[in-house]
């Protein structure tokens, strides 16, 4: 099925820019782009889902060092937890616990999703803005447990 030419001479002599001709000789208009669209909460769920799935893999090689380190003996496993207790260590403990509870949101969001549920505008951006802001506030609530009880000291 072919598109009509949006003047008589084509996509060539369309000045606004909105219409292409394609490698077949088709006349198709341009999808949108982000300047048609507007930014939406539900948009910014979606990219931090894909940045925690890429983040997470930097847990999984702490997670592996681990490992090692406690294959290697209790020397090497000694290091590994001074590592871990370092500020920069419980920095990168922190981050990790961000993405942690924001793959777990974003998972029960689309979880949700997919049931049918929750598809309304109001719904999904409630989700959205949920799956963005509460993996912080979660994260910190956790450590200041870890501190309170002890589990983890600067």
């Amino acid at each position: 099925m072919t598109q009509p030419s949006p003047t008589p001479g084509g996509a060539s002599s369309d000045r606004t820019g909105r219409f292409v001709t394609q490698p077949n000789g088709h006349i198709a208009p341009l999808s949108p782009h982000m300047s048609i669209w507007r930014w939406h909460v539900t948009m910014t769920a979606s990219i931090l889902f894909r940045a925690t799935i890429i983040a997470s893999t930097v847990g999984v090689l702490f997670f592996i060092a681990w490992l090692g380190a406690l294959a290697f003996g209790p020397d090497a496993y000694d290091t590994a937890l001074a590592v871990a207790g370092s500020p920069l260590g419980l920095f990168v403990g922190f981050g990790l616990t961000v993405v942690l509870f924001s793959f777990i949101l974003n998972g029960a969001r689309h979880t949700y999703n997919d049931t049918g549920n929750g598809l309304t505008v109001k719904s999904a951006t409630l989700l959205s803005n949920i799956a963005v802001w509460a993996p912080i506030p979660l994260a910190v609530l956790f450590w200041v447990v870890l501190f309170a009880v002890g589990r983890v000291s600067l």
